[in-house]
């Protein structure tokens, strides 16, 4: 049996340490832990997030969904959607929270969408740019399957005229871990370059997102300036 939480000393449990030190503050499973709130049969909420982390390890649970978190043990469908309502909270703050940063090549890109990188379906994403290369607005497009993603330039480029964007920059994940891009994000590039053209919103670049690295358009020529 697991030693339960009531059983730690008072300064020691994972709610009072954040309250006392904040989230830096704490390991993992205490996170996780209070993120579950409760334990099992004979568990504390600790020993679910240790038996978690310990059974999938911190890098799968960023990436595993709901159903599959299920199965994964230990937990019911109740807090398995916790942690992935969670997730997508921290994923989309994360976005929102960067508006007004400068975008100046495709590493800053990358960088900014770090959170794709561990996505197990294609994420498509149009970046709103000011003239000054200043984010204005971050949007997810489209989310597809392991292997394709399908996008129309009225919904890439709709966002852009209504915010008065100078330009804009469209991203998407390989899950696969691979940057080198397909022959159908060649052809959706060329396609959104051609309507970005014709609105007069440039189609800065396009940015392939991968666990070990990225792929521009732009640098390999394969955008006009």
């Amino acid at each position: 049996m697991g030693i339960r939480i009531a059983d730690l000393d008072p300064a020691e449990r994972p709610r009072e340490r954040l309250m006392r030190l904040g989230p830096p503050a704490l390991r993992d499973d205490e996170l996780l832990a209070l993120l579950l709130g409760t334990g099992g049969p004979g568990k504390s909420s600790l020993d679910v997030a240790r038996g978690l982390l310990e059974r999938c390890g911190a890098r799968e649970l960023v990436r595993m969904p709901a159903a599959a978190l299920c199965r994964a043990g230990g937990l019911g469908p109740g807090r398995a959607c916790a942690i992935a309502a969670a997730r997508e909270l921290v994923h989309r703050w994360d976005l929102r929270a960067a508006d007004g940063a400068e975008l100046t090549g495709p590493r800053q890109v990358w960088e900014h969408l770090h959170g794709l990188r561990h996505e197990r379906k294609e994420h498509f994403v149009a970046l709103y740019l000011s003239a000054r290369n200043r984010l204005l607005h971050t949007e997810t497009v489209s989310i597809g399957t392991l292997t394709a993603s399908l996008v129309h330039p009225r919904e890439v480029f709709g966002p852009a005229v209504e915010r008065a964007a100078a330009g804009v920059i469209v991203a998407h994940n390989h899950p696969s871990g691979e940057a080198r891009p397909s022959p159908e994000d060649r052809a959706a590039t060329a396609r959104l370059e051609r309507a970005g053209r014709i609105l007069g919103v440039p189609l800065l670049d396009h940015v392939v997102v991968a666990d070990g690295g990225f792929f521009s358009f732009r640098e390999d020529g394969g955008l006009k300036p």
